[in-house]
C-alpha cells in the first residue's frame, strides 16, 4: 500500500520569474522617494481586500524586511515580502497617466479575476 504524505508549500524553496518595473514605474518610484534621503525604494505587497480576494498594498520603505525580495531597475528598488510572490510573480509594474490620474497599473500573469471597480484581483 502507498504511503501518504502531506506535502507543504515555502516560498523559500521555489526559483521565482521576478517583477519587472517598466521605465516610468521607476522613475516615480524615484520621484516619490526624493524627498527623503533614507528612502531606499517602494515596498510592494499583498493584502485581503475587495470583493475578489487580494489588493496591492505600496509603501515607502526606509528599512526592507529581511525576507523581502528587491527588483531594481534605472536606480529604483522595489520591495517585495516572499510571502506576496506566490501572488504576484511575473508581474510588470507600470506608472500610467489617465487622463487626469496617475496610477501605477499591475500587469500581473497570476490574477485570474478582477472586480469590477479594478481594486482586487483574485487568483487560482
Amino acid at each position: 500500500m502507498p504511503s501518504s504524505s502531506t506535502a507543504s508549500f515555502s516560498p523559500d524553496d521555489y526559483v521565482w520569474k521576478g517583477l519587472t518595473l517598466t521605465d516610468s514605474a521607476a522613475k516615480q518610484i524615484i520621484t516619490l522617494g526624493a524627498g527623503d534621503a533614507q528612502v531606499k525604494g517602494l515596498r510592494l505587497g499583498v493584502k485581503t481586500s475587495g470583493c475578489a480576494g487580494f489588493g496591492y498594498t505600496m509603501d515607502l520603505t526606509k528599512e526592507p524586511a529581511t525576507d523581502d525580495l528587491v527588483f531594481s531597475h534605472n536606480g529604483a528598488n522595489l520591495y517585495v515580502p516572499l510571502q506576496a510572490m506566490p501572488f504576484i510573480d511575473g508581474t510588470e509594474v507600470d506608472f500610467v497617466r489617465e487622463g487626469l490620474n496617475q496610477i501605477f497599473k499591475f500587469n500581473n500573469p497570476k490574477a485570474q479575476h478582477a472586480c469590477g471597480c479594478g481594486e482586487s484581483f483574485g487568483v487560482e
